[in-house]
C-alpha cells in the first residue's frame, strides 16, 4: 500500500510532456490538414528560449508576432513527406481549448497519398521525456504512432 501511494504522489511532482499532431487528407478539397495540440505554458517556454521572445499566448500583446513565431517554430519541428515529397505547411492560425493550443496548417491541393514519412520533435529541446503522439488519417483509414524524444521519424503507408 505504502508503494502505491507513494507512486502516486512522486506522479504529481513529476509532469508528462506530449503533443498530438492530427494529419488528415479532406476527401473533398484533397488538401492535407494539420493540427498540433500542444500545452500553452510548455509552448511559451520553448518559444521563448528559441526566440528570446517573452509570449503569452493566451493573451497576446501582438498576435502576429505570436503567429509567426508559432508557426515558424512547428514548420521547423514538423516537417511531413507524402509520397516522398515535402509538403509545405501553410499555417492557418491557432485557438486555445483549455490547458493547450491546437495549431492548424493545410497544404494544397494533393492526389493520391499512399505513405506519410514524419518527423515531428516538438519540445523535444525542451523535456528529455517528451512523447508525441501522431495520428493520421487517409482515405477513412487511421493509423497512429508515438514518437519518445529522441526518436523522431516515423513512416506510415496505407
Amino acid at each position: 500500500m505504502f508503494q502505491i501511494l507513494l507512486i502516486s504522489f512522486l506522479h504529481l511532482f513529476h509532469p508528462f510532456y506530449v503533443s498530438v499532431t492530427e494529419i488528415t487528407q479532406n476527401p473533398k478539397t484533397k488538401t492535407v490538414q494539420v493540427s498540433v495540440r500542444v500545452f500553452f505554458d510548455d509552448f511559451e517556454k520553448a518559444l521563448d528560449h528559441k526566440y528570446k521572445a517573452k509570449l503569452n499566448i493566451l493573451k497576446p500583446v501582438d498576435r502576429k508576432k505570436v503567429d509567426l513565431l508559432i508557426a515558424d517554430y512547428l514548420q521547423k519541428h514538423l516537417q511531413i513527406k507524402a509520397n516522398q515529397k515535402p509538403l509545405l505547411l501553410k499555417y492557418i492560425g491557432y485557438e486555445i481549448e483549455e490547458d493547450a493550443a491546437w495549431c492548424y496548417f493545410e497544404t494544397e491541393k494533393l492526389g493520391t497519398i499512399k505513405n506519410f514519412d514524419i518527423r515531428n520533435d516538438i519540445l523535444f529541446d525542451e523535456h528529455d521525456s517528451q512523447s508525441n503522439m501522431v495520428h493520421v488519417t487517409l482515405n477513412g483509414q487511421r493509423k497512429s504512432t508515438k514518437l519518445d524524444n529522441p526518436k523522431a521519424e516515423a513512416k506510415l503507408t496505407f
